[in-house]
């Protein structure tokens, strides 16, 4: 309860000061008296009445006046991280695949001259298969989590254990 009072004098306090009103405006506009707003902004808890001729004024809600604005913000807030986080995720992702493709050229232009070397100098044994199947392993291993089939402890990993904690 007194973190809604501390809120409730600082909400007051803010809209009458962002309207460059005094105390003494803020009372002839409501009908109440001036030390009515002085316990207000200073934190004692106020009538429904007050409540309620303040939020005229201003022109807002009695829940606005409560903090519960405060809380719409918050939500707000975290909805944007959500989505900030849900942007990095696709980010990451995209990355990911683009390396995938650079080293899959990468992987072909290589295999392809280790080939054309172990041609030109001997064809009684071709040993660029083994380097072929060693990186070809790595190159796989490198598609299947970039597209998505071997994240076990990626992004989204990391989103639902926050989300558990």
């Amino acid at each position: 309860m007194k973190n809604v009072e501390r809120d409730l004098n600082m909400i007051v306090k803010t809209l009458r000061l962002q309207r460059g009103w005094s105390q003494d405006q803020l009372s002839q506009l409501s009908g109440l008296s001036v030390r009515t707003i002085q316990r207000i902004e200073k934190g004692n808890s106020p009538g429904l009445e007050s409540l309620k001729s303040l939020a005229a004024v201003f022109d807002v809600s009695i829940n606005s006046l409560q903090g519960e604005k405060e809380m719409t913000i918050q939500t707000e807030y975290q909805h944007e991280q959500s989505e900030n986080f849900e942007a990095n995720i696709a980010q990451i992702r995209v990355n990911k695949i683009a390396k995938f493709y650079q080293r899959a050229i990468r992987y072909g232009a290589i295999i392809c001259l280790l080939f054309a070397i172990n041609i030109f100098t001997s064809t009684a044994y071709i040993w660029a298969v083994w380097p072929m199947l060693g990186l070809g392993v790595s190159l796989v291993i490198r598609g299947l989590d970039a597209f998505g089939y071997m994240n076990w402890f990626g992004p989204e990993w990391e989103k639902r254990q926050l989300n558990k904690k």
